[in-house]
């Protein structure tokens, strides 16, 4: 797959690189953890001290001093090698992201240097169950108490929490001023007293467990706040932007992968007097399927760009749009990369069934593609909202 002209000769050296790390691995190592219930933590450790996980975060924290841009590459490569480390998203991404922007000194110097090096994991926890897609409903609620801080509230669908050793939780205080809520985030180590965590039994067959999440009482010290209590929602998107830019990557891997199966079997697989990739039945779906997956990427970059560059009102929109772009073309790509297999796309020794239900979370989570249309058509084009 060729690489877009944006891309420096660094960005490029660094691609190489991660896609030679993924190759070592590969999708066989994937399916074996996830078959044995394990975690990828060989595959995790490795990368941290090359400094892939941390490409993103400061240097002076023993970051990369990157961006966004960056550790959507490594994320990408690593699915194009079929062995996608989903925590790159929550940890480095979300939590490191809001972290370096609007965290305490005392939060950086305890967290950034732990997420950079691999040594420490974070999860993060925003979707609840009666809340859906519309954040303004959550129902998580922190009051102050003396000097700490209380809070109460459930959370699903949350990746990684028996991994992390923490959980960035959003919550809703009351502004002193109006008595609305209004969003904060806070720390909770995992073994903190009320915070309780419960497996959600998925089809979907990854490392990363997934879970739900109950907060009883839970107390806090004052210093578990991050940044300014008034500063809800710009921290909060400070997080969802690079959610968004990270999970396109996600899907841009997954669909490379897939397209590249689907290609050395048309490229040897012979039925009549040609490979089966010279009927063009065949050759332009996937051919199709590889534009789709350009462009996504395009706009992507376009997004890790815009954010990198501190405009997070343009990165918000080019985001929403990378990650329907690219959810959108990986469905295409599993889907007619299995096709294209035939039978073979079904079974266990080529790995491409499993992830039909994978490429599907990419239109799902963090964001419906319905409410990204929603977005865009009220944002974009100034369409008057239904809800």
């Amino acid at each position: 797959m060729s690489n877009p002209v944006i891309e420096t000769e660094e960005h490029r050296a660094l691609r190489d690189a991660v896609a030679a790390l993924g190759k070592r691995y590969g999708r066989e190592y994937f399916a074996r953890v996830v078959a044995e219930g394990a975690h990828t933590d060989e595959l995790w450790a490795e990368a941290a001290k090359l400094g892939y996980l941390g490409v993103n975060l400061p240097e002076e924290y023993g970051g990369g001093g990157g961006g966004i841009v960056e550790l959507s590459l490594v994320l990408e490569e690593l699915g194009a090698a079929g062995c996608p480390l989903l925590m790159l998203v929550v940890s480095p991404a979300i939590c490191g992201t809001v972290i370096a922007r609007f965290g305490t000194d005392e939060q950086k110097r305890a967290w950034l240097p732990g997420l950079a090096d691999g040594s420490r994991k974070m999860a993060f926890g925003i979707t609840e169950p009666d809340a859906g897609s519309n954040s303004h409903r959550i129902t998580t609620t922190a009051r102050k108490d003396g000097g700490d801080w209380v809070l109460n509230g459930r959370k699903v669908f949350i990746s990684g929490v028996d991994i992390a050793d923490a959980t960035l939780i959003v919550g809703r205080t009351e502004d002193a001023r109006t008595g609305r809520l209004k969003p904060c985030l806070f720390i909770v180590p995992r073994e903190t007293p009320g915070f309780g965590r419960s497996p959600i039994a998925m089809e979907l067959a990854a490392p990363e467990k997934q879970f739900e999440l109950t907060l009883d009482e839970v107390r806090l010290p004052a210093e578990a706040l991050v940044g300014d209590e008034d500063a809800g929602l710009l921290q909060l998107f400070a997080g969802l932007n690079p959610e968004r830019i990270m999970t396109a990557a996600f899907a841009l891997g997954m669909g490379r992968y897939a397209l590249g199966r689907a290609l050395d079997y048309a490229r040897t697989r012979q039925v009549w007097k040609e490979p089966i990739g010279a009927h063009q039945a065949l050759a332009h779906p996937l051919a199709q399927a590889h534009i789709e997956l350009e462009l996504a990427r395009l706009m992507m970059q376009k997004a890790a760009h815009l954010y990198d560059a501190g405009d997070d009102m343009g990165a918000g929109e080019a985001a929403n749009m990378a990650k329907y772009a690219a959810a959108e073309a990986a469905v295409h790509a599993v889907d007619q990369a299995v096709h294209t297999l035939g039978g073979n796309g079904l079974t266990q020794e080529y790995g491409l069934a499993s992830m039909v239900t994978a490429a599907r979370v990419a239109r799902i989570a963090p964001v419906s593609r319905e409410m990204i249309l929603n977005f865009i058509s009220h944002q974009s084009l100034g369409l008057p909202k239904s809800y």
